[in-house]
């Protein structure tokens, strides 16, 4: 079973110049180089943009719904990097309430578990169709306060690998924890980014 190397490729301004971050993080399949290219269709002019890349293209083997153990030690290493780049842009001196999450699918799942496991003050989460990770979500993995940060959740109705159930317990437990959620579900949306849902996450970046 695999386990992640931190890689990280950037865009935007560098962290040195920039007022806020933004980390993308891509789907199973996808690379650090695609999930960039959404940064041509959102408002992240003076922003630092940094989008790791998963090994073998995958952040875990199985389904987000599988037993946590199933997925290890790959899902522990992807938490890892991504608290390791925190930890980066940090000390490159932009302030956690000025760091916003990206991801989509497996990496939406991932961006969520990662923020959820360290809830605080962020600049905003966007997760486009994903959930919390696990066959079962296990409240006292879940700590801390967002403070209000604003988490906007979206997926399609059905949708192949993210069920609706999965979503509204993800918010259930994020509302918990003090975040400011919007949830949008689309009927019969294929697995994938629409316009309306860049429109809602330039609406956050705003």
């Amino acid at each position: 079973m695999y386990t992640h190397r931190k890689q990280i490729v950037t865009a935007g301004l560098p962290a040195g110049e920039a007022k806020k971050a933004m980390i993308m993080v891509h789907g199973r399949g996808a690379s650090a180089v695609s999930i960039l290219t959404l940064k041509d269709h959102l408002q992240l002019d003076g922003y630092a943009i940094f989008a790791p890349q998963a090994t073998e293209h995958s952040w875990y083997p199985y389904s987000f719904m599988a037993p946590v153990s199933n997925n290890q030690p790959a899902l522990d290493s992807a938490l890892e990097v991504i608290s390791s780049l925190v930890k980066d842009i940090k000390q490159q001196g932009i302030a956690q309430e000025n760091i916003y999450f990206l991801g989509f699918s497996q990496g939406a799942c991932l961006t969520l578990e990662y923020v959820s496991r360290n809830a605080g003050k962020y600049g905003g989460v966007i997760a486009f169709t994903g959930g919390l990770i696990g066959e079962k979500l296990i409240d006292e993995n879940y700590k801390g306060d967002f403070d209000q940060t604003t988490v906007l959740i979206t997926t399609g109705d059905p949708d192949p690998h993210v069920p609706v159930s999965r979503v509204n317990e993800t918010v259930s437990l994020l509302e918990k924890l003090n975040a400011n959620v919007t949830k949008e579900i689309y009927k019969g949306r294929q697995h994938t980014i629409s316009g309306a849902e860049l429109d809602l996450a330039n609406k956050l970046l705003e």
